[in-house]
């Protein structure tokens, strides 16, 4: 690739305009010059100018007390071409703690996309598992954060982060054909390290974490009901995918199993809980435990995420753990939820028609009791 060596107008004066801001960061920031330069980066003519700023940028950033958003976008922009490993020699990882943890979504989505570029290979992955605190700090704003731009990304860079780590051979090319962009489950050329996998669910810290933020045992969501809620759509938004990812990760786990705290309009709601069973993953406390199905919008995402779950888990290698597994799964969640089982049952009518017959195919395996009703449809 070629660099672009067209000048870019205003490079002088955002120049110093930083160093102004170095020395003093409670100097009002000037959008118009921000924007304008942004507006003239491409890959081609980025390279050249990295050093010129990111280091400065990174500098304003640690100790700008202002709406960081502009300084952000600029930052973002520059980071196109930069490596995981290069960042980090600009960013440290109690800086990157900070920005996660700053109330300032614009300073969130920067941290997020640094550490999603530790999803560009299995030694980058491997590296950001290594540092426990920067990975629970992501987690809780993963799942904490009101903004739904930072939920969104949260959830796409968990997702390829422990998509590249897997330790689990790739799948054929070909082998998950008929499924969307949004449904993607493979990034990986080869198999990774595992280390992300066993970060997130082999470590009692961080796997604690994640259920008490979505089950109401966290502070950030024991008193908020409506975070408590984006918390646990967040995670049914990603699961399917860390199913099919490696379904054993998220299906078995060695920590005491989960119930959730269940509240409805600020009181603990009446609807009955299906007791944990010992050595059961976050799937099974997502999927059976973790929404009350009372609150309808929360139900609505269930009912979405046991669709994609059945969908996915279809392309999937197939197993007797893993038809067990979801076997044992929908019965649970189909058994009192005439809803959710009218929806599954009916699957088959809502999707393409050349996948139509393997879905029904599928459900007749994975819910035995209801072959005659599916092949009848």
């Amino acid at each position: 690739m070629e660099l672009d060596t067209t000048p870019i107008s205003g490079l002088d004066e955002l120049d110093r305009h930083l160093d102004d801001l170095v020395q003093d960061p409670t100097l009002p920031l000037n959008a118009k010059l921000f924007d304008d330069v942004e507006l003239q980066l491409t890959e081609t003519n980025i390279p050249p100018i990295i050093p010129r700023f990111l280091p400065r940028l990174t500098i304003i950033l640690k100790q700008y007390t202002g709406d960081p958003t502009i300084l952000a976008s600029l930052a973002i922009k520059l980071l196109g071409p930069v490596s995981f490993t290069q960042i980090l020699s600009l960013a440290s990882e109690e800086s990157l703690i900070q920005a996660l943890d700053s109330p300032a979504p614009a300073a969130n989505l920067l941290a997020m996309t640094v550490l999603h570029k530790a999803a560009a290979s299995p030694g980058d992955a491997a590296l950001l598992s290594a540092m426990a605190p920067l990975v629970a700090s992501f987690i809780r704003r993963w799942l904490a954060a009101p903004q739904v731009e930072v939920g969104q990304k949260g959830g796409k860079v968990l997702g390829d982060l422990l998509d590249v780590d897997c330790e689990l051979p790739p799948p054929p090319p070909g082998a998950a054909g008929g499924l969307d962009t949004s449904t993607e489950i493979v990034l990986r050329k080869s198999p990774g390290q595992g280390k992300m996998w066993r970060r997130v669910f082999a470590d009692r810290g961080i796997y604690a974490l994640l259920v008490a933020l979505c089950a109401g045992r966290h502070a950030d969501t024991s008193n908020d009901e409506h975070q408590q809620s984006l918390a646990q759509g967040r995670v049914l938004r990603v699961l399917p995918r860390l199913a099919a990812l490696n379904l054993q990760a998220v299906s078995r786990s060695e920590f005491p199993a989960s119930t959730s705290v269940r509240k409805t309009n600020g009181h603990a709601s009446s609807q009955p809980i299906s007791s944990p069973r010992q050595g059961e993953g976050l799937l099974q406390f997502a999927a059976l435990r973790m929404v009350d199905k009372n609150d309808m919008l929360m139900h609505l995402s269930l009912v979405d995420f046991f669709e994609a779950f059945v969908t996915l888990m279809r392309v999937t290698e197939h197993s007797s753990y893993k038809v067990d597994t979801v076997r044992a799964i929908l019965a649970q969640a189909t058994a009192d939820d005439a809803v959710l089982k009218e929806a599954l049952l009916t699957l088959p009518e809502r999707i393409i028609q050349d996948e139509a017959d393997d879905v029904r195919r599928w459900l007749r395996e994975v819910m035995p009791g209801e072959a005659i009703r599916v092949a009848l449809r």
